[in-house]
C-alpha cells in the first residue's frame, strides 16, 4: 500500500510528501499498571474523584501516567513498548502507564480514509500528592473532523507543549505527519511524535497551585530626606 502523506512538522517548513505506512494492529500490547486495568484494558478513574482516583501510585520509584483517548474512529498510543488500542466502539478510553526518570518516545496515531477525529490527553500521578498534572494534550476535529487548517493552527499554537508547573515533566520535540483524504482537506492518517522528560524530583504541590518560581522582590532604597 501506497501511502502519500503531508509533514506538518513542529518547528515550521512547508509541507512535504513522505510515507508513515500503515496503522499499527488493532490490540493493545505491553504492559498496564495499577488497580484500574486488568489484561489489556483499564477503567477510566473519575476526574472529579478525589486523591489517585481509583488509579494507585507505584512504589518502585517510577511515575504512573494517564492515558486518555476520545474519538469516535480508532485511535493508538504508543509508550515506549506499550501499544494501546482505542477502539470505535468506545468513545474513550483511558490506559496506565509507569515510566522511570529520562526521555521516553511517544507516538499517537488515528486513521480513517474519510478523515480522523483524535483527542489524546497525557497526564502525569503525583505520587506524594495524589494529584494529577497536565503533561500534555492534543486534540483535532473532536468533535467533528480534523482539518489541516486546524492543525495549522496547532502548529502555531505551542501553549499545549507547555510542561505544566507544578508537574515533574518537560515536553520535547512534537511532530506531526498526516495523510489526506478524498477530500483533500482533512487528514486520513494522523501520526503525532514527542519525547516525555521524566525528570527524577517528586512533584510536591498540586496541581492547580502557583508553582511557577518568582524572582524576589527587592524593596528601592528610600530617598534620603532633604536637608532642613
Amino acid at each position: 500500500m501506497v501511502l502519500l502523506i503531508v509533514v506538518l512538522a513542529a518547528c515550521g517548513g512547508d509541507r512535504h510528501m513522505i510515507a508513515i505506512g500503515p496503522a499499527p494492529a488493532k490490540m493493545t500490547r505491553g504492559t498496564l499498571v495499577g488497580p484500574l486495568c486488568t489484561g489489556d484494558h483499564c477503567k477510566c478513574r473519575e476526574i472529579a474523584a478525589a486523591g489517585d482516583g481509583g488509579a494507585g501510585v507505584p512504589e518502585d520509584g517510577t511515575k504512573r501516567f494517564e492515558i486518555r483517548m476520545t474519538s469516535a474512529n480508532e485511535l493508538w498510543a504508543t509508550v515506549h513498548d506499550t501499544v494501546m488500542y482505542k477502539s470505535p466502539e468506545h468513545a474513550e478510553e483511558c490506559f496506565y502507564v509507569d515510566l522511570g526518570s529520562g526521555e521516553t518516545a511517544v507516538e499517537l496515531r488515528a486513521s480513517k480514509p474519510e478523515g480522523v477525529s483524535a483527542k489524546w490527553v497525557v497526564h502525569e500521578l503525583g505520587t506524594k500528592t495524589k494529584s494529577w498534572y497536565d503533561t500534555f494534550s492534543i486534540a483535532c476535529g473532536s468533535p467533528g473532523v480534523c482539518s489541516f487548517e486546524e492543525l495549522d493552527a496547532l502548529k502555531a499554537d505551542q501553549v499545549h507543549a507547555k510542561r505544566d508547573p507544578c508537574g515533574s515533566v518537560k515536553v520535547k520535540g512534537i511532530e506531526w505527519d498526516t495523510g489526506k483524504a478524498p477530500d483533500q482537506l482533512h487528514p486520513s492518517e494522523l501520526l503525532v511524535r514527542l519525547s516525555l522528560d521524566v525528570y527524577k524530583f517528586e512533584p510536591s504541590k498540586p496541581h492547580g497551585e502557583d508553582c511557577t518560581k518568582k524572582a524576589a522582590k527587592t524593596a528601592a532604597p528610600e530617598e534620603p530626606a532633604p536637608a532642613p
